[in-house]
């Protein structure tokens, strides 16, 4: 009895071992198979939306980009279901705005609060503030940050600071001043990290996305070689370890969107040519990494 009794659990072990067996590979599968999008911060294309926004809209849509970071509205800015509209048409997403401190304080906080929402923007970030580097209120800035990201968290959505060079070149006593800023605050506020700029300062973005680990929600993914250097500012090129990159984003960013920006159009090549190079460049690295 005894050994029968063995052999039925023996049988029952090994069919509910199987079964988990069964259900940790697709577990796993489902997580590698998580895909970042990627959207444009409109900055890369301003002289053609200043011009027409609807219309340079439409191009990027066109150019295969899933969504738009916005650096202004257009006309749309006292119209958001006009411009909600527009991308529903396009079928882009709001991957966030870049936006002013000023918008998120007092009665401005409910403006923007209602504005975004109607337009399904979740991620409000601030990109560059003078305080952020003052000796005497990079303090007060960083709580200000974090009480904002307390409001708007009510609300659904999130706040955060989106480097240059200057926070990582400058320093009060021995740290830069971002990570002196990603310490006074809690992780609710994001860093996006405009690796460009990461780059340009002389520090290694990849490095920044692991000690700041979830926080990186947004990021501006961006090529900035030195102009002596005669290498092309497009996403892709150069010797950095575009790879190791969205690796890091992947594995331990906490990344939700991967905003491509293209601030320089060289060889008299128009913005939107310059854009889809870098675009193309981005979606080479993802596809050689499986993420496609």
């Amino acid at each position: 009895m005894n050994t029968l009794i063995s052999r039925r659990n023996l049988l029952k072990w090994s069919a509910a071992a199987g079964a988990a067996a069964l259900v940790s590979p697709g577990s796993l599968l489902a997580q590698d198979k998580k895909r970042i999008p990627i959207g444009l911060q409109l900055y890369s294309v301003r002289d053609v939306a200043g011009k027409d926004f609807d219309g340079a809209l439409k191009q990027v849509a066109e150019m295969g980009f899933e969504g738009v970071e916005f650096a202004g509205y257009g006309k749309y800015g006292k119209d958001p279901e006009g411009l909600r509209k527009l991308l529903d048409s396009l079928k882009l997403k709001a991957a966030g705005t870049h936006i002013g401190a000023d918008k998120l304080t007092g009665d401005k906080l409910k403006e923007t609060i209602s504005f975004h929402k109607t337009i399904g923007c979740t991620f409000l970030i601030v990109p560059g503030d003078k305080r952020f580097t003052d000796p005497e209120k990079s303090k007060e800035f960083a709580e200000f940050m974090n009480k904002t990201a307390e409001a708007l968290k009510a609300e659904g959505l999130f706040t955060g600071y989106h480097n240059h060079d200057a926070e990582f070149r400058n320093k009060d006593g021995d740290k830069t001043y971002w990570d002196l800023f990603g310490e006074r605050t809690n992780k609710d506020v994001i860093l996006q990290q405009d690796m460009g700029h990461t780059m340009w300062a002389g520090a290694d973005p990849i490095a920044v996305v692991k000690k700041w680990a979830g926080r990186i929600k947004t990021t501006h993914v961006k090529n900035r070689p030195p102009k002596a250097s005669g290498k092309k500012p497009f996403v892709g090129e150069d010797n950095f370890d575009w790879k190791g990159y969205v690796t890091a984003c992947y594995e331990v960013g906490g990344t939700e969107w991967f905003t491509l920006e293209q601030e320089e159009y060289p060889d008299g090549k128009s913005s939107m040519e310059c854009t889809k190079i870098s675009l193309e460049g981005l979606k080479g690295v993802l596809k050689d990494l499986g993420k496609s």
